[in-house]
């Protein structure tokens, strides 16, 4: 059993706390690059319950800064992107990305007061269509080099949504093999793409067989999941996936079920009480219809990133589609099952309450695994996945796979023939 403590020590991430300083150790997602055009406006974002401000200036250089302005607290995510910096509507101070102050157009012409002010400010990378920051206060550790994103422009698709719970339990479902046969199962056949080896899609495989064989590697980065299910001709159905410390999973999802890519999820905490949820979907094999993803998106979420099927309006329920269309009666979108399924736990789920069983084993490990790092960060050690050495950057071990493959094969071997190094972005 989780107890009420180790709860309160992963789940609680504002500034100062344990978590929180496990937390700052990650470079973090905290926005998109096509939410940040140039010339458009700077963005409110709240990472680690700290009240922040993302921008882009006139030469395309993206920055974080404290959202409050260093000299009355008036909110700079209001302020007129120009001159090199953000400036404040108050009194017109400027700040460069770095939070350099450059201007105070009130003061006295010969004042130097503004070489003695600063605006909290966090590194940035951008990269792959994403804005991430370290907010922590050393030396940034050295950014991952993931395959997915090195990808073209065209074989890549974004997506932001808000979770209305802990980032935890929305995590842990990314790595729950399970859940697969019931919360998201179709009635009907809606994915007719054939798993490589097979006849069958990845849909019929979760609904013929639902008590899937689980297995795991702890990996430098986290750990890597196998879950096998049983195909015809002495073969099976095999699913590696990834938890990745300390608040992401690489999944199949829907390029990875014919083996051509995958999907990342990220689960950054807002605060304590909601998260955000960052989608990359990746195809390395050919450009994604990303036309079908904005309408599929669409239909379900909001320009603010909130689900239009909430808990207040029970998901939209239907008793109907739960006998015609799918398991939930909650509409095709697993986004929304998942919000279902973690928002309905409660804000902070109380893990006292649970009973895990062995198909938990991989939620299990991931909470030794959070738990261990935030031991590591209190004794002053680097914890799991942060990188210092630059030769250590190849993330091209974290591998999805998809695919039937004869039954006296190793999954655990197997997951080498499917490595595939980082190529330059086009």
């Amino acid at each position: 059993m989780t107890t009420r403590e180790e709860t309160e020590l992963m789940c609680r991430t504002g500034p100062g706390t344990p978590g929180g300083n496990m937390m700052r150790r990650y470079w973090l997602p905290v926005g998109l690059s096509e939410e940040l055009p140039q010339g458009g406006a700077p963005l409110p974002v709240t990472i680690l319950s700290e009240r922040l401000v993302l921008f882009r200036d006139e030469a395309g250089r993206v920055g974080l800064l404290q959202r409050g302005c260093p000299h009355r607290c008036a909110d700079l995510s209001f302020g007129r992107i120009e001159d090199g910096g953000l400036r404040c509507l108050y009194h017109g101070w400027l700040y460069d990305v770095a939070g350099n102050c450059l201007e105070q157009p009130g003061e006295p012409p010969e004042s130097t007061y503004k070489n003695e002010v600063k605006a909290l400010s966090y590194p940035l990378v951008e990269k792959g269509g994403m804005i991430f920051a370290y907010l922590g206060r050393d030396t940034p550790p050295e950014f991952p080099d993931w395959e997915f994103l090195n990808a073209p422009e065209a074989h890549r698709f974004h997506l932001r949504t808000v979770i209305e719970c802990n980032y935890l339990q929305a995590l842990e479902g990314n790595i729950d093999p399970v859940h697969l046969s019931y919360l998201h199962r179709p009635l009907t056949r809606v994915d007719t793409r054939p798993v490589p080896g097979s006849t069958k899609s990845a849909d019929v495989f979760y609904a013929e067989e639902r008590r899937p064989r689980l297995d795991l590697e702890p990996t430098d980065y986290g750990i890597r999941i196998f879950s096998v299910r049983g195909a015809d001709d002495d073969k099976q159905y095999l699913r590696i996936t990834n938890f990745i410390m300390p608040c992401s999973a690489a999944i199949v999802g829907n390029e990875g079920r014919v083996n051509e890519g995958y999907a990342v999820h990220w689960h950054v905490p807002i605060d304590d009480y909601h998260n955000m949820r960052f989608d990359f979907v990746y195809n390395r094999v050919r450009p994604l219809d990303k036309e079908k993803y904005r309408t599929r998106i669409g239909n379900v979420t909001g320009p603010d990133g909130v689900t239009r099927r909430s808990l207040d309006n029970r998901y939209f329920q239907s008793r109907e589609a739960m006998r015609t269309e799918n398991f939930t009666g909650m509409g095709g979108s697993f986004n929304v099952h998942d919000a279902f399924a973690t928002e309905s736990m409660g804000p902070i789920s109380d893990r006292t309450q649970e009973h895990l069983a062995t198909s938990d084993r991989i939620i299990v490990r991931a909470r030794h695994q959070i738990l261990e790092a935030i031991a590591d960060v209190a004794e002053g050690k680097e914890p799991r996945g942060v990188i210092r050495d630059p030769a250590r950057r190849d993330r091209s071990h974290v591998v999805v796979v998809s695919e039937v493959i004869p039954k006296g094969v190793d999954p655990k071997e197997y997951w080498k023939s499917r490595v595939q190094k980082p190529q330059a972005a086009e």
